[in-house]
């Protein structure tokens, strides 16, 4: 079971639909949908650092989406942003 909110049947169509996809309709959708959860993501940034610049909703997005940790070590002035 993939979703507990869809039933079996449908999520059977979905699979199905999946197999028939050719490998560039696959990496059209993924690439869609991880544009789209990104877009999401800086949405929630701007939102809450409404004054924020650009680079600094860009470094946000990535400390939220890679980790601190690596986030800082890929952008090293990450390391400077803190939470209010």
């Amino acid at each position: 079971m993939l979703a507990s909110d869809t039933s079996h049947a449908v999520e059977q169509m979905q699979v199905a639909i999946w197999r028939g996809m050719s490998p560039l309709e696959k990496a059209r959708v993924t690439s869609d949908l991880t544009r789209a959860v990104y877009q999401l993501a800086l949405a929630g940034v701007r939102r809450r650092y409404p004054a924020a610049s650009d680079r600094e909703c860009f470094l946000r997005v990535a400390l939220l989406t890679l980790g601190r940790s690596l986030a800082c070590r890929v952008y090293p002035e990450a390391s400077s942003l803190v939470d209010p």
